[in-house]
């Protein structure tokens, strides 16, 4: 009788681990597809975060390539208002310069 308990005993921890080890692998494919899984999920997140990144770029670039234009046109602007104030400053002391000479010959003219 002794022999046929240890014989069952050895037989149920015989099937305890053969299910037992079973079960165990079974997880790990389980949780080999899992990690598999995220890999593959953070490979497309890691793509799409260039992608935006690339297309920041992009963006950056246009914007500063438009500020250096308007600052091109801006310098442009200046200078061309600048050189009109020139003239315009010439002009008047011409003028001013006209009246006074006027002004001097009346003056001159009384005077006689």
């Amino acid at each position: 009788m002794k022999k046929l308990l240890l014989s069952a005993a050895l037989l149920l921890a015989l099937s305890v681990s053969f299910t037992s080890c079973r079960d165990v692998k079974e997880k790990a494919a389980g949780a080999a597809d899992a990690v598999e899984g995220a890999a593959k999920e953070a490979g497309d997140a890691a793509g799409d975060a260039v992608d935006a990144a690339g297309d920041a770029v992009e963006s950056v670039k246009e914007a500063t390539g438009n500020a250096v234009d308007a600052a091109g046109n801006a310098v442009e602007g200046a200078k061309e208002a600048a050189g009109d104030a020139v003239e315009g400053a010439k002009d008047v002391a011409k003028d001013a310069a006209n009246v006074v000479e006027e002004g001097a010959k009346k003056v001159g003219d009384a005077i006689k």
